[in-house]
């Protein structure tokens, strides 16, 4: 499709132009990704140039660490507050899982749920035995922020991945791919602990990164696998096993109702990492953009977003007049 892979392609270019070289802070060198695929590398990472904000954003405050703004159609950045400090992602961290999940795991295939999802009674719960396609598991893991759906996509997933990347260990070989995907995107911030975002313990995240490289991570996922990711999009719905089990999926994104043209979305929350909060959307139809809140309070980073949606809008507006 020659308008995707124009869109990737400015993708990469943004990646180029956007990425220092750090090291990774605190990152055991054992979970470290390695690409063996040449194909997955991109262009060689200069320090960006900086550029001043619209005028829009003027005036923007956030309660957050730290922010980004990308206007993905024009490759550059609109809006940044720290942007590459590196922060506890949370529950962001589903959203490279379902990418390394679905290289091998197609909607329609079915997987037998090893464990339950959640307690009994949460409507959320898939139970022990029942059987599921795994494109309702991927829906209600991120629409939910099932922590247990993660669990069970990735054990799923594990053995085809370790097949089709005989570097990565026999049992995290899709831990391992999410950061081999991170490296190939070069993401220098951002790196995984574990696939569901949550904390390790009360000093250690699950997983790390920075506003930028979320912003760059989500305009890939977006580009790349949009419908992987349809399901953010929607408030609540309900899904039903193979086997006649039933389960709703109730939205985390509080802001939905304030996110013009929502493509995909996710939430994260932890001790941590406080509230973030990732989106992607197109501010004037047709034209995308990514907005990146970490390190925000629970409730604040919904407030948050909407400020930088609304600058976005207005900024974005101004040049392309519907």
């Amino acid at each position: 499709m020659p308008v995707r892979s124009g869109i990737v392609a400015l993708i990469l270019i943004f990646i180029a132009s956007a990425v220092v070289t750090v090291s990774y802070m605190g990152n055991p060198s054992s979970r470290l990704a390695h690409v063996d695929d040449p194909s997955m590398h991109t262009a060689a990472a200069v320090v960006p140039v900086s550029t001043p904000s619209p005028a829009a954003f003027a005036s923007t405050t956030l309660e957050a660490h730290a922010g980004f703004v990308l206007d993905v159609t024009d490759g550059h950045a609109l809006y940044s507050l720290n942007p590459d400090t590196q922060l506890p992602l949370a529950s962001i961290t589903k959203v490279p899982m379902a990418l390394v999940v679905s290289e091998v795991l197609s909607p329609d295939m079915r997987i037998v749920i090893p464990r339950d999802t959640a307690l009994p009674g949460n409507p959320e719960r898939l139970a022990k035995g029942d059987t599921w396609r795994v494109g309702d598991v991927i829906d209600l893991t991120l629409a939910a922020s099932s922590n247990g759906g993660a669990e069970t996509l990735s054990l799923a997933a594990n053995e085809s991945l370790h097949a089709r990347y005989p570097a990565s260990p026999a049992d995290a070989a899709t831990l391992w791919r999410m950061n081999d995907l991170a490296r190939s995107l070069r993401l220098t911030k951002t790196y995984f602990l574990n696939v569901s975002g949550l904390d390790e313990s009360t000093t250690q995240s699950g997983a790390y990164g920075s506003a930028r490289d979320v912003a760059i991570l989500f305009a890939y996922a977006a580009s790349t696998s949009r419908e992987t990711f349809a399901a953010t999009t929607q408030p609540s719905f309900s899904l039903m096993s193979i086997n006649g089990a039933k389960a709703r999926a109730v939205n985390t994104d509080k802001a939905l109702d304030a996110i013009p043209h929502l493509i995909m979305g996710k939430t994260g929350y932890t001790d941590l990492a406080g509230g973030n909060l990732a989106i992607v959307f197109e501010p004037v139809p047709g034209h995308s953009g990514v907005a990146v809140v970490l390190g925000s309070t629970e409730q604040g980073r919904f407030e948050d977003m909407k400020k930088l949606i609304a600058a976005t809008e207005e900024t974005i507006g101004a040049d392309k007049p519907l």
